[in-house]
């Protein structure tokens, strides 16, 4: 009696699993479509290379962005509908936040705000923003030079005192 409880769970449980099977894989092949856009780093110099990663594009596609131009997604390997691709950030791209917008499998998707160029300094001549000293370079210059005189003769003056003793 008991083989045959066992016996009947079995057959039970291999007729879910025979049912459910067909269901399972008509879900997992049917139609793609782009979602989870990734754009690794988050932030990124101008001229940097990004990597862009997206689920749901089988046969590859296309990104795009106002701070690089089109760049190809190619299907990775073992990795059940994922694209990647590298995109070259462009060397006069502005500072702030940025889309990327995917086209695949006659879809598109877009991420908003999905990386941030970050800014430059003003190269150059050291870096300066402005021609020539300030008002307040000058006094700061000019009491550094004072203080430096009257270092120096107080100095001279101890010295000259101590030669006369």
């Amino acid at each position: 009696m008991r083989k045959s409880r066992a016996l009947a769970s079995a057959g039970a449980a291999v007729a879910v699993l025979g049912l459910a099977a067909p269901v399972a894989v008509a879900d997992g092949g049917g139609d793609f479509s782009p979602s989870n856009i990734v754009a690794l780093p988050s932030a990124i110099a101008r001229g940097g290379q990004l990597s862009i990663t997206v689920d749901g594009c089988p046969d590859g596609g296309h990104a795009t962005s106002n701070a690089f131009p089109r760049t190809e997604l190619r299907p990775s390997h073992g990795g059940g509908g994922t694209a990647r691709g590298i995109a070259t950030v462009d060397f006069d791209a502005r500072a702030g936040s940025y889309d990327i917008t995917v086209h695949c499998s006659g879809r598109s998707l877009t991420r908003p705000a999905a990386f941030t160029v970050l800014g430059g300094v003003r190269g150059g001549l050291g870096g300066s923003s402005t021609d020539g000293a300030t008002p307040t370079d000058i006094a700061i210059g000019g009491g550094l030079v004072t203080a430096a005189v009257a270092a120096g003769g107080v100095f001279w003056m101890r010295r000259r005192a101590e030669k006369q003793i």
